[in-house]
């Protein structure tokens, strides 16, 4: 039985085991070919891992500039630089050549430097990574995917960045491995179209006009007889950037001792004294330099100038030498270009009737002899004088919003030595407010000052005359927006004359000018000015005023009609001298060429109209560039009060017409012809003509 059993056991487990053979037979061969897969698949999937873990090779990096600089308003400087505008992204593109960018395996680091000693501390240096994001509180950058191994990034300049010339460099980390790589430079600028920079301006049209405009007008003449010149500000020619940058690297010293750090770059208050200074107050390098004695002969004449462009090439290709000469007028043009093509928003600015006084900052004294002649004293009347406005947010008057800011570059006598003067809040000026500023008194006086006209006798008496004299600065100007006409600004410098708000901002400034006065009462200070003023006409009993009969070009004779009026019930006999003189802008009287001596007698309440001429042939041979006369009748002392009328006038200058023949076309040759009409009765010989043009002329082009 037990056999039997055994047996049959021992069946059954052959059997079982016939089918199990056949199974694991069968599980062998299942377990082959997924090993064969499975050897197959982890070939496979090493070698993604392979290729996952090489590092990434970075290759073509597209700075893409021309949509840059159109983005950020620097098309105008061209192209094929990058351009930018701070507070505001640029992007560029960067390829690689072996795979995708993967964050979890690639990181890239981004140091931007400007200046000859970068530094984190002066913030002239910064590194940062790349992220998902960008941070718009400093320097940031990120990235999003473009096409295949090919990504756009975007870097971020904060709105407080140093402008200038900055290096661009990349750091990328990947797989443990580190390598770098000098994508380039780039020019980074103020911006008026971020609401976070200072120099933001919120008006497109004023944008346009003040940051964008490459062609203004300068205003000249006399404050009845306002002329005009077109200026070519030229911010975006091929250069001017460079050279703006290297104006601002050679004035560095004038912050900062020996230390040319850029770091003081970031603020437009400080980069504004610099440019200011530059101009001509510099000792031995700035851009241009003003004659002596009205003296042109080693230099180029001042008015001959018609635009920045060539005045800064040549002081740049002259190794940083002053240009000789300048005026006012080309000193307040060339600040205004270099304001500008660094993003600053500028305007030039005429002020008629500018006093330049030594001892007295508010007051202003013209002396003349019994002839009328204007002798030459300390003090000088000019006829007009330019200076620049640019519009920031002081952020040391803890001002949120721009305003314009005055900064005369011409070096003027203040007692202590010449100097520019600025920036000044122009709303300072207007109510008095004199210690807020950098030299806010100046500027409060050219434009406040009061004249006081004097007879000297035998050089040792000088007695007042009876006269109307016109306020100092009642008239100031500037290029309106948009327009070939001038827009008054007057009213931002001060308020109506005579009005209440007038006098308590003289009143103002006058104790803080005068600190005798700084107790003094309105009254006491009232007094103290009328007593220095000259007395009216109407209170000797005679009106008079000298009026143009024409409007005289260059050749033609000046006619007058000068007009009295008895203004008391009884005869008035008197004698006048009269004079004509040859006036420089700046008040420097030259050659008296005419005079006159006329008997008047006038009946009571008479009103009498006396013609006057003066001829070419007498005006003509002493007639200088600034094209000025001062005619003046003084009564003789001896008849009683001394009574004095004066006027000045502008010779205009004969037109020249530019005429083109074809209708313009871009990149298309175009002839133009210029017309000039001689206005003299006799030859002209060895003339000149200059002529500039905006993407016309590479250089000034002569012609003789």
């Amino acid at each position: 039985m037990c056999d039997s059993l055994l047996v049959l056991n021992i069946n059954v487990t052959e059997r079982k085991l016939g089918w199990f053979t056949e199974e694991i037979s069968q599980t062998l061969q299942c377990i082959l070919l997924r090993s064969r897969y499975l050897h197959q698949y982890c070939a496979s999937d090493t070698s993604t891992c392979r290729r996952k873990m090489e590092v990434i090779e970075l290759g073509e990096v597209d700075l893409n500039c021309p949509s840059n600089c159109q983005i950020h308003n620097t098309h105008f400087f061209g192209t094929d630089r990058q351009i930018i505008r701070r507070g505001q992204a640029f992007s560029f593109y960067a390829r690689f050549q072996n795979r995708e960018w993967d964050d979890s395996v690639d990181q890239a680091i981004f140091t931007v430097e400007t200046g000859l000693r970068p530094c984190e501390s002066n913030e002239t240096k910064c590194t940062f990574p790349m992220g998902r994001c960008l941070d718009q509180t400093c320097w940031s950058a990120s990235y999003k995917i473009h096409q295949p191994k090919c990504i756009n990034i975007s870097v971020f300049p904060p709105s407080s960045a140093c402008i200038g010339r900055y290096i661009l460099n990349m750091q990328i980390t990947s797989c443990g491995h580190t390598y770098q790589r000098c994508l380039g430079d780039f020019y980074v600028l103020f911006n008026p179209w971020c609401a976070d920079d200072p120099v933001y301006m919120d008006n497109q049209a004023h944008r346009e006009e003040y940051v964008l405009n490459e062609h203004g007008i300068l205003y000249e003449g006399v404050h009845k007889h306002i002329t005009s010149r077109p200026w070519h500000f030229g911010q975006f020619e091929d250069g001017i950037l460079d050279i703006c940058l290297k104006i601002l690297d050679m004035g560095a010293s004038y912050h900062h001792g020996s230390d040319r750090d850029h770091c003081w770059r970031n603020d437009p208050v400080h980069v504004s004294m610099v440019v200011n200074h530059m101009i001509s107050s510099h000792t031995t390098n700035s851009i241009m330099k003003i004659p002596e004695n009205n003296d042109y002969l080693k230099g180029t004449k001042p008015f001959s100038w018609n635009g920045s462009v060539p005045i800064l090439q040549q002081w740049y290709n002259g190794r940083c030498r002053p240009v000789r000469y300048a005026y006012c007028g080309s000193l307040a043009s060339v600040m205004c270009t270099v304001m500008r093509c660094l993003g600053i928003p500028s305007r030039v600015v005429t002020n008629f009737c500018f006093p330049c006084s030594i001892e007295n900052p508010l007051g202003i004294n013209e002396i003349f002899d019994c002839t009328g002649k204007n002798l030459c004293g300390k003090d000088k009347l000019w006829r007009y004088h330019c200076w620049n406005e640019s519009w920031m947010a002081r952020r040391d008057l803890n001002q949120c919003c721009g305003d314009w800011q005055c900064l005369d570059p011409t070096p003027l006598e203040t007692g202590r030595g010449s100097t520019c003067s600025g920036p000044t809040w122009v709303r300072s000026i207007r109510e008095g407010e004199l210690d807020l500023d950098y030299d806010g008194h100046h500027m409060f006086s050219r434009v406040n000052s009061n004249y006081v006209g004097w007879l000297s006798q035998n050089n040792a008496k000088k007695i007042k005359f009876f006269c109307d004299a016109w306020p100092c600065g009642q008239h100031l100007i500037t290029k309106s927006v948009g327009s070939e006409q001038f827009e008054d600004i007057t009213g931002a410098y001060k308020y109506e004359l005579g009005s209440v708000k007038n006098k308590e901002a003289y009143y103002r400034a006058y104790r803080r000018i005068h600190p005798g006065y700084c107790n003094a009462s309105n009254c006491h200070i009232e007094r103290e000015l009328s007593s220095l003023k000259n007395p009216f006409l109407s209170d000797s009993g005679i009106n008079m005023r000298l009026k143009m009969a024409n409007c005289p070009m260059y050749g033609e004779d000046v006619q007058l009609h000068w007009l009295l009026e008895n203004l008391r019930s009884e005869n008035k006999n008197l004698k006048f001298n009269l004079c004509a003189q040859i006036i420089t802008y700046s008040g420097c009287p030259m050659d008296q060429f005419w005079k006159d001596s006329v008997n008047v007698t006038l009946g009571p309440r008479e009103v009498k109209k006396i013609p006057l001429c003066i001829s070419y042939s007498q005006y003509g041979p002493y007639l200088c560039d600034h094209n000025i006369m001062k005619v003046v009748a003084v009564s003789d002392p001896e008849c009683g009060e001394v009574l004095m009328v004066s006027r000045d006038i502008v010779i205009n200058r004969p037109p020249v017409i530019v005429k083109l023949l074809s209708q313009p076309r871009l990149k298309v040759p175009c002839t133009a012809e210029i017309s000039f009409c001689n206005p003299l009765q006799e030859d002209m010989k060895n003339c000149v003509m200059t002529l500039e043009g905006c993407g016309l002329f590479k250089e000034p082009m002569t012609i003789e």
